[in-house]
């Protein structure tokens, strides 16, 4: 069997904690590893690691591919398959059936969100080896979630004729209903919870893709006959834009008469707002899942969430409060599912909060915005022992490094020099360069940018230790 890992989205109903450039599933949420690499782990020892393959984007490839190698599992930070440009979930999958095709069009593939809390291995392998067993006979499979309460924030499938124990075809889809309509499918016990996880043959979905998503398959027919060509990253990126953004449950799921539902036996969340965190983190004696500094007095079914400040709250209810360096989120609990609308506010406005933290991990170490205006930046730049930048160049500004801690060893044009503690450097607008920790421990620099354009995307890369030149 075979494993796809979806790992494109953005999570922006976890929103502030989850931004675009650094997403739900890139975070840790109570455990020691993130939900990415939770993923990759309950895999083990079913699927190997180089059956492994992750789906993401190019914006998110560093950090993926980074926490990939903290697993140390061979051959994993390899297996990326890159999207061009986001188009939904149908063509993300259909991309990755092109290419485990290639090499065998009879290979089960488990399609699994990367976001997704499941704590029970066992039960987990044992669901989709009965899963694996009907995509053999050429089924669609999807995992359906028995579900414990009338949740209008999930769909619904409604269970056809039995196939085997724990397993039925699927009659219908449903789209998330209302509060009414979920309480009447709970209460007859002939629906499901939809949970977004699919086992099927990259043969099957592809077959199903050509007959009910025709424009999609041409695409993809395309796609194929460019892999492995010389110009194969240009041929893909133009025919991807060109593709139609749509998910695989409206594109094919819900038009499909060969799909089987098998009942998970494990437990599970899609951590899919706010209102979930209870599921990764037990609430206390009144209902309050607290994370950080806080002081609450007087607080019943509250989520409280400090990254850095203390917090204080007096009273609250079933609220939601999240606070982080540069964003505070307050909502009611059973309004967490608009929180993705607050980013689409953020977009319209024109404000950064949505996009990234004030501090942004690199696989070198880490960076803090600390102050920023018309024509200047002020950052702090933190470098692991050992580690180094890119050798790289800026068209629209130049950098001034003060060291504050450690020792820099910089690249600056054709000269490269040791800069020590209370000791700085200038380097000038379109000069390549590049900064190096040399020493033992962390190095900080203060780094004030000057120049008429000052986004992250002003760079040339000439080489770099993490593949992005």
């Amino acid at each position: 069997m075979k494993a796809l890992i979806m790992a494109g989205g953005q999570g922006t109903r976890f929103w502030p904690l989850s931004r675009e450039l650094y997403p739900k599933q890139l975070l840790k949420l109570g455990g020691g590893h993130t939900l990415l690499q939770e993923t990759v782990l309950r895999l083990d020892p079913l699927v190997k690691p180089k059956d492994i393959f992750v789906v993401t984007s190019n914006k998110l490839l560093v950090d993926i591919k980074s926490q990939l190698g903290e697993l140390g599992k061979g051959a994993l930070p390899d297996n990326i398959i890159l999207e061009p440009e986001p188009k939904n979930t149908a063509p993300a999958i259909g991309l990755a059936a092109v290419y485990l095709a290639k090499s065998d069009p009879e290979a089960v593939m488990a399609v699994l969100p990367s976001d997704h809390l499941i704590k029970d291995r066992a039960k987990f392998h044992s669901t989709l080896k009965k899963a694996g067993a009907f995509a053999k006979k050429g089924h669609l499979v999807v995992f359906g979630i028995g579900p414990d309460k009338p949740e209008t924030g999930y769909g619904y499938i409604k269970l056809g004729k039995g196939v085997g124990s724990g397993a039925h075809m699927v009659e219908r889809f449903v789209e998330k209903p209302d509060a009414k309509t979920a309480e009447a499918y709970v209460a007859s016990g002939e629906y499901l919870w939809n949970s977004g996880m699919f086992v099927w043959k990259a043969s099957a979905i592809l077959g199903e893709i050509k007959r009910h998503m025709p424009e999609l398959y041409k695409s993809l027919k395309k796609i194929s006959a460019a892999l492995g060509k010389k110009d194969e990253g240009k041929r893909l990126a133009d025919e991807f834009a060109q593709i139609k953004p749509e998910s695989i449950d409206y594109g094919v799921m819900e038009k499909s008469d060969n799909v089987v539902v098998v009942k998970a036996s494990f437990d599970w969340s899609d951590l899919g707002s706010w209102s979930a965190i209870e599921d990764v983190i037990p609430p206390d004696k009144d209902g309050n899942v607290v994370v950080g500094r806080v002081v609450d007095l007087d607080c019943k079914g509250t989520t409280f969430y400090a990254e850095g400040r203390l917090v204080a709250a007096v009273g609250l209810t079933d609220m939601v409060v999240v606070d982080t360096a540069d964003a505070t989120l307050i909502c009611r609990k059973d309004m967490t599912q608009k929180v993705k609308d607050v980013v689409g506010v953020l977009k319209q406005k024109g404000y950064d909060e949505y996009i990234t933290h004030k501090t942004v991990k690199r696989p070198w170490g880490s960076y803090t915005v600390l102050q920023s205006g018309p024509g200047y930046k002020i950052k702090r730049i933190e470098v692991n022992p050992g580690a180094k930048l890119s050798h790289q160049m800026h068209h629209h500004r130049s950098e001034h490094w003060v060291v504050v801690a450690g020792t820099a060893r910089v690249t600056n044009g054709d000269e490269v020099i040791n800069v020590h503690v209370n000791e700085s450097t200038f380097i000038p607008m379109s000069t390549g360069h590049r900064l190096e920790n040399p020493g033992k421990v962390p190095l900080q620099i203060i780094e004030v940018q000057n120049g008429e354009y000052l986004e992250e995307d002003d760079i040339v890369r000439f080489g770099d230790d993490y593949g992005r030149s």
